[in-house]
């Protein structure tokens, strides 16, 4: 049987403790850096001075006022939909109204009514079927109702009913 041998290399051992030290001192650099960034309000607000003014600093966790508006329902709407057989389509919104405005909004229902009819009456299936139909329909009949009871008495349309049959 034959001895064998082991070649070793002949250079001095490189053990890899130099790169894996440069790698923590970044990784260190990075991490303040980082910190300094966002609690000094550089790349947005700090997480402490979130909701905090200087009347309320000493009160705690500070919670921001519901906005004062009311809301007016509709009734709800069945509408056939344009399709080769017999679909329905179910909905049912109330209206964010500015507060002081809900007797006016309220006084213009019948033509608000009208204004929501004729538009869902003219969507399609197809339409009805996308991923964003309710963002899109939700947007149509608000600009329409503004037009409808005016500008700045309805703030937004919630829809609370969409059913398709």
């Amino acid at each position: 049987m034959t001895d064998a041998t082991v070649d070793e290399p002949e250079g001095p051992k490189k053990s890899g403790k130099k790169g894996l030290m440069i790698g923590a001192v970044l990784a260190l650099l990075g991490a303040a850096g980082g910190y300094y960034v966002t609690s000094s309000g550089l790349l947005g607000k700090a997480p402490e001075a979130e909701g905090k003014t200087a009347d309320n600093a000493d009160a705690g966790d500070a919670i921001d006022a519901l906005p004062d508006v009311g809301f007016v329902d509709l009734p709800p709407v069945i509408v056939s939909v344009n399709s080769g057989d017999s679909r329905h389509l179910k909905f049912h919104a109330q209206l964010e109204v500015a507060v002081g405005h809900e007797a006016e909004v309220e006084k213009m229902i019948p033509r608000i009514m009208d204004v929501m009819n004729g538009y869902l009456r003219a969507i399609n299936l197809s339409d009805l079927e996308d991923s964003l139909a309710l963002v899109r329909i939700r947007g149509h009949l608000l600009r329409r109702i503004g037009i409808v009871v005016g500008e700045g008495r309805v703030r937004d349309v919630l829809v609370t009913e969409f059913v398709l049959n």
